[in-house]
């Protein structure tokens, strides 16, 4: 019980999916490769980041709180991922996947949701720039954040995909201090 809500309210003990941290370029960034690992995931579209992302944070709780084949609670994990394809225009919907990490125990062999909106996603190695910063986050400190990050990949002449990028939450709404958010943009691959 303890442990729950120690999870809940202050986003201790959750586990995480595991990367290799790869030598920084720049001071205000780092560079990690994820390991393969399966993900539960649903597709929301709209054009609000916020939005979206509580929308799809509510039907993949549901999914862990025990709503999927065998009724099977899932614990919780972070980071809550959302993979964002910005839509072609300023009043056009942007496509967003919201995800959970699926934890160790249940890898393997993970429970089939039943919600038609969730899926499994397995996710192969990729390798993403990922810029850190602190407090409440909202769609907007998530832009500025991400183009600060594609500053420091242009001034550093990196490689990296425009589309889609990735934001990171690691915090239970309650926490109030040490917060952890992410943005993520992938990088680009050397042709060969």
């Amino acid at each position: 019980m303890l442990k729950t809500l120690g999870q809940a309210f202050f986003s201790v003990g959750l586990q995480n999916p595991k990367f290799t941290a790869q030598e920084k370029k720049g001071q205000d960034y780092e560079i990690r490769t994820y390991h393969p690992t399966k993900w539960i995931s649903t597709s929301v579209s709209g054009m609000d980041l916020d939005a979206a992302m509580n929308t799809g944070f509510r039907r993949l709780f549901k999914y862990i709180q025990g709503e999927n084949k065998g009724k099977v609670k899932v614990e919780m994990t972070a980071p809550v991922t959302g993979r964002v394809v910005p839509g072609d225009g300023p009043a056009c919907e942007s496509q967003f996947t919201v995800s959970f990490y699926i934890p160790e125990e249940h890898q393997d062999n993970p429970p089939e949701p039943t919600d038609p909106d969730v899926f499994l996603e397995h996710r192969k190695e990729f390798t993403v720039y990922v810029r850190t910063y602190g407090g409440f986050s909202n769609a907007t400190v998530k832009r500025e954040e991400l183009l600060k990050l594609v500053e420091s990949l242009k001034r550093d002449g990196v490689p990296y995909v425009e589309k889609p990028y990735y934001v990171a939450g690691y915090d239970s709404p309650f926490k109030l201090t040490n917060r952890r958010n992410e943005v993520w943009i992938l990088q680009k691959e050397e042709e060969q």
